[in-house]
């Protein structure tokens, strides 16, 4: 079976950054949503976007924290989204949907990494649902005003996907909790969830796609100890950094917003993406370990089989389905 999950060539690269990415598109009348468009790489993403004239909705679990540092930024529209709480997310949804606007790009941005054991919702794993479900839910209920405007549809995943594949039978993490499995759970939620989306959108213009930005230093780590960053070698003892690969917030930002505005992307979707380009396929042994993740996509990170069974488990989870048929 043919495939598009190969590299083409972009001309970019790990060290593109969004503002490179974006030279010579005029984004002028484009109205984009970037979830967490205020902090780390999602504040690169919404200052390069403005930059190239776009509008930007900023939904944030932290609207106060969002406004001041989007202060500077004209065209930048700030709402309230809390992505672990479904109730959240469809007054958010409802809100969009009165204003009556076709969204052009959506870059489900916002997430948490290797939390300590939180329970949200009806006793949801923390990461499974905010990182995965509460972007389910809100496309689904955004999906007339994404058809409307033809979007395409951007989630933010991360190499640590290579962790885990989906856990069918403990999704929630009931029996022994792992705080980088269930990272890697997410993540490959995020990537699955772009396969099916695309699958499902691309007869209405909707395209979507996944990517890996980078390792980046922002917020993100926030629930790491100091000595775990020194174990994986990221950082010195004082918090200096150490590593080589990891990137700047607008290098970060680069590969998201390559993915939703690139021309080079028109006939292609449900695919992902790293280092401002397609990712080749790249089989990984589950217990490669934080240590051991490298380029690629693991084969079952967009298998089409999977991907369908994961909408059809977000839908039965969250109620929320914009396509009952596949659900």
């Amino acid at each position: 079976m043919t495939t598009q999950q190969h590299k083409i060539g972009s001309g970019f690269g790990f060290g593109s950054t969004a503002a490179e990415v974006l030279n010579g598109i005029d984004l002028t009348g484009k109205l984009a949503i970037v979830t967490g468009g205020y902090s780390g790489i999602g504040l690169a993403t919404t200052r390069a976007l403005v930059a190239a004239g776009a509008h930007v909705v900023v939904p944030a679990r932290r609207p106060e924290a969002a406004q001041a540092a989007t202060a500077d930024l004209d065209d930048v529209e700030v709402d309230e989204l809390d992505l672990s709480d479904l109730d959240s997310v469809r007054a958010f949804a409802e809100r969009f949907l009165a204003s009556d606007r076709a969204i052009d790009l959506l870059i489900n941005n916002a997430g948490i990494m290797a939390c300590p054991e939180t329970r949200v919702g009806p006793g949801w794993e923390a990461q499974f649902a905010t990182n995965h479900l509460g972007h389910y839910a809100l496309v689904n209920h955004l999906w007339p005003t994404l058809a409307q405007g033809g979007a395409r549809v951007v989630s933010t995943s991360s190499l640590g996907h290579q962790l885990s594949d989906i856990r069918w039978d403990d999704v929630q993490w009931e029996r022994g909790y792992d705080k980088w499995q269930a990272y890697g759970q997410a993540k490959t939620a995020n990537i699955l969830f772009a396969v099916q989306l695309d699958a499902l959108g691309k007869d209405s213009g909707v395209r979507a796609f996944a990517v890996h930005p980078g390792n980046i230093m922002t917020d993100l780590q926030r629930h790491l100890p100091q000595e775990e960053m020194v174990a994986f070698g990221w950082v010195d003892e004082r918090g200096n950094m150490l590593a080589t690969d990891f990137k700047t917030p607008e290098q970060g930002a680069s590969t998201q917003v390559w993915a939703a505005t690139s021309p080079q992307l028109v006939n292609t979707g449900g695919v992902y993406c790293e280092d401002t380009d397609v990712a080749d396929i790249r089989p990984v042994s589950q217990s490669s370990g934080v240590e051991g993740l490298g380029p690629g996509v693991a084969a079952y990170a967009i298998d089409r089989e999977a991907a369908a069974r994961l909408w059809r488990l977000s839908a039965d989870l969250t109620g929320v389905h914009a396509f009952p048929a596949a659900s």
